[in-house]
């Protein structure tokens, strides 16, 4: 599977809810993998495997346990069903948001991975700067290098460290427009969504 392939593959969805001074935003992606649900478990959780697509985790991954991505978030893990799904809490740069990942079957040899990260109270004028690409670019690169590792066991979260930044720059630039999409979709206006698109395009491309 290509970059191109992959941006096709995936199912974005967004969700924004208002009040006066405040916003609770919602962001899903998934995707269906040519795997087993209990292997498709085992990526996602084996401190082994998630350096190869992901990032180093460490601490304790277990319920009530306290987990640190290397140079990333943190958190608790508030949910664990193996093979199933977890959930947690994303501690990043003095903010709390909530990860839920479901994995089931999806016909066949084939399993899907849901992701749901939902941001409450968010200041307003991020949400404006940004959308849900802020959020959503990272998961979508994430899960290219989820189905990179599922499909020969590469590890491309590894090779990234020595790749040239410039290789992924279309798979990031059309991520942010299909995030601005989705967007458009929940409500936001299209000006809005494209300029924050732009915005989000240049923060993840060292534009800005």
């Amino acid at each position: 599977m290509t970059p191109d392939d992959q941006i096709d593959a995936v199912r974005r969805g967004v969700t924004v809810t208002e009040s006066s001074d405040a916003m609770r935003t919602v962001v899903q992606i998934s995707q269906s993998f040519a795997t087993t649900v209990e292997d498709l478990w085992d990526a996602c959780t084996d401190t082994e495997r998630l350096p190869r697509w992901f990032a180093p985790v460490s601490g304790d991954l277990e319920l009530d346990g306290r987990y640190q991505i290397q140079g990333n978030a943190s958190g608790t893990i508030t949910a664990c069903d193996p093979p199933n799904g977890f959930s947690l809490t994303w501690e990043f740069a003095g903010a709390i948001s909530w990860v839920e990942v479901a994995i089931e079957a999806d016909g066949g040899d084939r399993a899907r991975l849901t992701l749901t990260h939902t941001a409450g109270g968010e200041d307003r004028s991020f949400w404006d700067t940004y959308g849900p690409g802020a959020t959503g670019v990272g998961w979508d690169l994430s899960f290219l290098g989820l189905a990179m590792h599922l499909r020969d066991g590469s590890s491309p979260a590894q090779d990234a460290a020595t790749a040239d930044p410039a290789a992924l720059a279309p798979f990031m630039r059309a991520s942010s427009t299909r995030w601005a999409d989705a967007a458009v979709e929940a409500g936001t206006s299209e000006e809005q969504a494209r300029g924050a698109e732009q915005r989000t395009t240049a923060f993840y491309l060292g534009e800005s």
